[in-house]
């Protein structure tokens, strides 16, 4: 095989594996994953004899069931994926180990932050643009300051979220009588409540 053919053999196989995620509703069905089981399957193992050969069964059984999953998938959603996969493939090595890092912390987390996770991004996603940019201007901000005022911000932000809706209406009007007329009733930057 050429190099060339080689090298899509590997990104076909790569790209299947973004899937992985995913596959979960096939283990649950109690599928043979490390066994090609469709005519599909045993072309996709039939084209690439040499790397199949040297997976383990555990391999064989994740390149399947991505296989399944991305037959599944809608042909918009596996054109984003090989859109995603060919940035990804455009960044030099470094950043590509961070994306890699990050990957590894999403699959860390338990699945009931992940969901939450998914759903903030899915709302910033409807904000209109201007908050939007608002929203990664502030963030670009808060990155930008000392790791100890970040703590600070990151303590107060739980304190926030501990606070019955009453009690933030409360501290809402506290801010708005400490600093009338600034935006939203904010302190002005640097200065904490006790």
């Amino acid at each position: 095989m050429s190099r060339q053919g080689w090298l899509r053999a590997m990104i076909g196989l790569v790209v299947i594996a973004m899937v992985a995620w995913a596959s979960a509703p096939l283990r649950a069905q109690g599928w043979n994953q490390a066994q090609p089981m469709s005519p599909a399957e045993r072309a996709l193992v039939a084209r690439y004899p040499q790397q199949w050969n040297r997976l383990t069964p555990a391999q064989r059984g994740q390149v399947l069931q991505n296989y399944r999953q991305w037959q599944q998938m809608a042909p918009s959603a596996r054109m984003q994926a090989q859109q995603n996969y060919r940035r990804f493939q455009s960044l030099p090595p470094e950043q590509r180990q961070q994306v890699l890092g990050a990957l590894h912390q999403w699959r860390q987390l338990p699945a009931q932050r992940r969901q939450q996770l998914q759903q903030a991004y899915s709302h910033f996603q409807h904000l209109p643009p201007g908050q939007r940019q608002q929203l990664l201007q502030r963030f670009h901000q808060f990155q930008q300051l000392p790791p100890a005022q970040r703590q600070h911000l990151m303590r107060n932000y739980q304190r926030w979220q501990q606070m019955s809706p009453g009690q933030r209406q409360q501290a809402r009007m506290r801010m708005r009588q400490l600093f009338p007329g600034h935006p939203f009733g904010h302190p002005p930057h640097g200065f904490h409540l006790p």
